[in-house]
């Protein structure tokens, strides 16, 4: 569900879901003139056609790429690379662009993991065995300093806490963190833009999704932040997992070490 909120005018945020590919995306655009709206939309769409295979992304940088990963998380980032190429290129050629960028997060659910991979502060979280925990980094000014500097993070002003410290199509090139990690049945994955997490608290929506269903949550999520004053564009996916392929203990091992992982990225990238 997406949301135009109470303070905008317009919705610059953008996204797709598609249960028969396990892809889901959402990107929260910025930029005057509807430019940011542009961003987002296209963002969306190059990733969407890349990962459906009607488009060949370009070759992502090499330190944007993990070779520890599968073939579909190397895929899925350099679709992000691409969508970056796309909106750098497309501010560059008409001045009403200029400038403009977006967030992107991004899950893919295969067989065996779900991989999600994201570049700025749109958050993806996981539910699982009754915790919620964040598996993107979040990249603004305040998660980054407080990481190094939680006193210093404490005195930074309101205007600059959330200034982005990596976007799509800022610069000609963006490396996305990008994760990879087994799943079971009876968790779910959230992905929201600021709008909804500025909020609405993760143990809120931990709450929420556990009581409803997928489209319920989503509905009462946003319910909650437009109560709490909607100063942004709303925007939000619940995907529950119903079944899935036996993994055992071996995966549950591998999830427990993933989120450790996890956890430590975010707090030192």
């Amino acid at each position: 569900m997406t949301d135009v909120g109470k303070k905008r005018k317009g919705n610059e945020d953008a996204l797709y879901l598609d249960d028969q590919q396990g892809l889901y995306i959402v990107s929260d655009g910025m930029g005057g003139h509807r430019a940011g709206e542009v961003a987002s939309e296209l963002v969306v769409k190059t990733i969407r056609n890349a990962m459906a295979g009607s488009e060949s992304p370009a070759a992502a940088p090499p330190a944007a790429v993990d070779g520890s990963l599968s073939p579909k998380a190397d895929r899925l980032v350099e679709a992000i690379c691409e969508g970056n190429r796309k909106v750098f290129e497309a501010g560059r050629r008409k001045d009403a662009y200029r400038g403009m960028g977006a967030t992107v997060s991004a899950a893919v659910l295969t067989d065996k993991t779900l991989i999600t991979a994201n570049v700025g502060d749109s958050p993806i979280y996981l539910i699982h065995d009754g915790c919620i925990d964040q598996i993107s980094v979040t990249h603004n000014v305040v998660s980054e300093q407080t990481a190094f500097d939680p006193e210093a993070a404490s005195r930074l002003g309101e205007d600059v806490k959330h200034l982005l410290t990596r976007a799509m199509g800022v610069e000609e090139r963006v490396s996305p963190d990008v994760f990879e990690l087994p799943f079971f049945r009876g968790d779910a994955v959230v992905i929201s833009s600021d709008g909804l997490s500025d909020l609405v608290s993760p143990e809120e929506i931990q709450a929420v999704v556990g009581q409803q269903t997928a489209e319920q949550a989503c509905r009462k999520l946003v319910e909650m932040a437009n109560q709490r004053g909607g100063h942004d564009n709303i925007t939000v996916i619940v995907v529950k997992i119903k079944e899935i392929r036996q993994k055992g203990l071996f995966g549950r091992l591998r999830f427990s070490l993933a989120r450790k992982a996890v956890g430590f990225l975010q707090r030192y990238l």
